[in-house]
C-alpha cells in the first residue's frame, strides 16, 4: 500500500485498517509457524504496511499532518 493511499482515508478507515493488518500479520505468523505460508514475503509486507498506517495516524494524532478531507477549501 502506498503513503498517498493511506494519506488519502480518514481516521476512521485508518483505525480500521490498522486493526485488520494486525489480524492479518497474526494470521501470517501461524501460518509460518505451520509451515503454511507460501508467500514468505507476506509478513514483511504486512509489517511495513502497518507501520506506515501507525505512522500517518500518528503525525494526525500529533498535528503535524491533516486528513485530505479535514483541510480547508481554497
Amino acid at each position: 500500500m502506498r503513503m498517498d493511499e493511506i494519506r488519502e482515508r480518514t481516521d476512521d478507515e485508518l483505525e480500521t485498517l490498522s486493526r485488520q493488518l494486525r489480524e492479518d500479520l497474526f494470521k501470517l505468523r501461524v501460518q509460518k509457524a505451520t509451515n503454511q505460508l507460501d508467500d514468505t514475503n507476506a509478513p514483511r509486507r504486512a509489517r511495513k504496511d502497518l507501520a506506515r498506517v501507525m505512522t500517518v495516524l500518528k503525525a494526525r494524532h500529533v498535528g503535524v499532518e491533516q486528513s485530505k478531507k479535514e483541510l480547508p477549501d481554497g
